[in-house]
């Protein structure tokens, strides 16, 4: 097996370089800073340090124009703006201090202390000149401003101050000048530290993919497949000292030995399909594999002790199934004979159930008739009630009718009597009362008339009323006839009734009879049936028996 790098050292040598870069990047942007601070910074007190030098300056300047502006002119302003220079605002003194404080060098320092000291000098001159002027001498404070000695020592400030500002710019823009070159140059580190870090991490992509990647999927592949019981899928890596490669020796010597067990389960196994019990398996499994090889060892043992048993069993099954064939033969031939016999009975309770049947039909029928014709009657004998009611109110009402003529008579009567008396009251008017008497005429006429018309009314009544009697006389009678008819045909309903229910429970009875017959019918030939599949499945178990005993009798099997 060839040696190779293993993965996990290279990946760290690879990744300490990136990480050391990084550090290394980490710890220039933190120099970058704080040089970019300091440029800052550099540059801050530069332009501080101009702008104070410029004040120091300028406020010397400024009390020179005042001097020379008073001399001149002998204005108060520009006598009490020198005066406010000097005492207040002191620009000369607060912009040396600035400058100290921001840091100078001693020769800028020098420089200074050289221009204070000759504008320190200006000062007897200075105030010299004002006493003149307000001593009213402006010429002579003019010559004193103006003068030699004044014009040379301002000479000479100025001369210093020019001096002061290129020493001071030049050293100022030298420090910001190397702070930015050192920034410069951290960034280019940094730049390049960055290049450093992108090519390896492109180195470990590369060598990521190509050394781990690839392979793992592969190996991944090649595990699919051997899951898929596929032990013979190419595998084209080939084992080194790696990690990788130690995972893919382990994968072929998987594969190998996964084969070799195979190839020996299948031979086992092929042996024992042709018969051959008397085999030995072999101790040479490794690992989770041991159980395979004691139990193939277990299976054989306990084939080789069912064969065995199985062959002694079949000898006694094929003795066995002989006698259970003639006593099956046996049981068959009474079956059928039970079965025939169940038949015929069965017959003759159909029959007998059929006729109680139709006979149980025909107490239905004649219970129906016989509770129709009670209905009949029922009616019958109600509407006989109704008749005999309704002759009674009418023999009421004759009665009534009867009242009624004997007051009608009695009208006639006393109309009668009225005319009478009215004839004779005429007949006393004399000539004066005839007419009265022609209208008692024809009252006593008519009164005549209506009590002969009441006495006809009368006997057409009573004959009625003797008539409504007699029907009623009947009416009663026949109610009475049906009434007794009535509780006959009640009677005769009812015995057809229990007729009918007796025959309805015959029925059933014979019914269920006949349905147990079925029943045990079925059962008999059931039994019947079973009886001659026993009788052939014991002969058929007999042909069995003698089979299964050759099929084992070809197995070898150990001694």
């Amino acid at each position: 097996m060839k040696k190779a790098m293993n993965q996990s050292k290279l990946n760290l040598i690879l990744n300490s370089i990136s990480l050391i870069s990084l550090f290394f990047m980490i710890l220039l942007l933190f120099a970058y800073g704080s040089v970019k601070g300091d440029l800052s910074d550099a540059t801050e007190d530069r332009f501080n340090l101009t702008y104070n030098a410029n004040r120091f300056m300028n406020g010397s300047a400024y009390l020179t124009n005042e001097v020379r502006a008073y001399a001149a002119t002998g204005d108060q302003t520009h006598y009490d703006n020198y005066w406010n220079e000097i005492n207040n605002l002191k620009n000369r003194d607060l912009g040396v201090a600035a400058m100290q404080e921001i840091g100078i060098t001693d020769q800028e320092q020098a420089m200074v202390d050289q221009m204070a000291a000759l504008s320190n000098n200006l000062v007897p001159l200075e105030e010299g000149a004002m006493e003149q002027v307000q001593a009213g001498q402006m010429a002579e404070a003019l010559e004193y401003v103006y003068g030699s000695d004044y014009s040379l020592v301002t000479a000479n400030i100025t001369s210093l101050k020019q001096q002061f500002l290129d020493a001071l710019d030049t050293r100022t823009k030298a420090e910001v000048r190397s702070l930015t070159r050192t920034a410069d140059i951290i960034t280019l580190i940094i730049f390049l530290f960055m290049l450093l870090v992108g090519f390896m991490q492109l180195i470990v992509m590369k060598t990521t993919n190509q050394k781990i990647l690839k392979p793992v999927i592969t190996v991944r592949d090649q595990m699919g497949e051997i899951s898929r019981g596929n032990l013979s899928a190419e595998f084209t890596l080939q084992p080194d000292t790696s990690e990788i490669g130690m995972l893919v020796q382990s994968i072929h010597e998987t594969k190998s030995e996964l084969k070799k067990y195979i190839s020996d389960i299948d031979s086992k196994l092929a042996q024992m399909a042709q018969g051959k019990m008397d085999l030995s398996i072999g101790s040479d499994y490794r690992g989770e594999f041991q159980p395979i090889q004691k139990a193939m060892g277990q299976i054989l043992d306990s084939l080789n002790k069912a064969l065995s048993q199985i062959n002694q069993t079949a000898e006694q099954v094929s003795t066995e199934s002989e006698k259970m064939a003639s006593d099956s033969q046996t049981l068959s031939n009474g079956a059928v004979a039970q079965a025939s016999a169940v038949e015929q009975l069965s017959s003759s309770i159909q029959n007998l159930s059929s006729q109680v049947n139709s006979t149980s039909q025909d107490a239905d029928n004649a219970r129906r008739l016989s509770m129709d014709a009670a209905a009949q009657l029922e009616a019958c004998n109600q509407k006989m009630a109704d008749l005999t009611t309704a002759m009674d109110d009418i023999s009421k009402s004759s009665q009534q009718i009867s009242g009624i003529i004997k007051t009608i008579e009695d009208i006639s009567f006393q109309t009668n009597i009225l005319a009478l008396n009215a004839a004779v009251e005429a007949a006393r008017a004399g000539s004066a009362g005839k007419g009265f008497a022609v209208v008692a005429d024809e009252v006593q006429s008519l009164a005549n008339k209506s009590a002969e018309a009441a006495q006809n009314i009368t006997n057409l009544i009573q004959n009625s009323i003797n008539l409504v009697k007699h029907g009623t006389s009947l009416s009663a009678d026949s109610t009475q006839s049906l009434d007794q008819g009535v509780a006959k045909a009640r009677q005769s309903t009812e015995l057809v009734e229990h007729i009918a229910q007796s025959a309805r429970e015959q029925a059933e009875s014979l019914a269920q009879l006949t349905q147990g017959m079925e029943q045990i019918s079925e059962v008999v030939q059931t039994n019947a049936a079973a009886a001659e599949s026993s009788a052939a499945s014991a002969q058929e178990l007999r042909a069995q028996a003698g089979e299964l005993k050759d099929s084992v009798q070809r197995f070898r099997l150990r001694r």
